[in-house]
């Protein structure tokens, strides 16, 4: 079977879990730190949003640590991501949103995406923070 990015990771953390992956600003986050977020993350949008595998979700968030423990969050739970670029806006953001055909948007608060940008007449939702 293929390796993958999810498997290299799960890896690095049985192995190094204190060594720091992430440095952002004046915050260090190591292996053992990001899994445990990312685990919070899974139990979160597997209980609370009902995530199922292959579901796909549209992240819609900054460049910033929450957006690594996310990605691995949904590749935990077997959701696919579409990821949006969060400075594109208008036109081009409702057509990457259609082509993702995405079940949910995650969004950073404040975001204001209306629902037919994003489908939500398909049933989707946006959870935002």
């Amino acid at each position: 079977p293929p390796i993958t990015l999810l498997d290299v990771f799960q890896d690095h953390v049985r192995r190094r879990p204190l060594q720091p992956l992430l440095l952002f600003q004046d915050e260090v986050y190591t292996y053992e730190d990001v899994e445990r977020r990312s685990n919070r993350a899974a139990r979160l949008f597997s209980r609370r949003l009902g995530l199922q595998p292959a579901q796909t979700v549209a992240v819609f968030l900054p460049n910033e640590p929450t957006y690594v423990w996310t990605w691995l969050a949904l590749a935990k739970l077997g959701c696919p991501m579409a990821c949006l670029n969060c400075n594109v806006r208008g036109r081009a953001l409702r057509h990457a949103l259609a082509a993702a055909r995405a079940d949910l948007v995650l969004a950073s608060p404040g975001e204001r995406l209306p629902p037919a940008a994003w489908g939500g007449d398909r049933g989707g939702g946006v959870l935002r923070g």
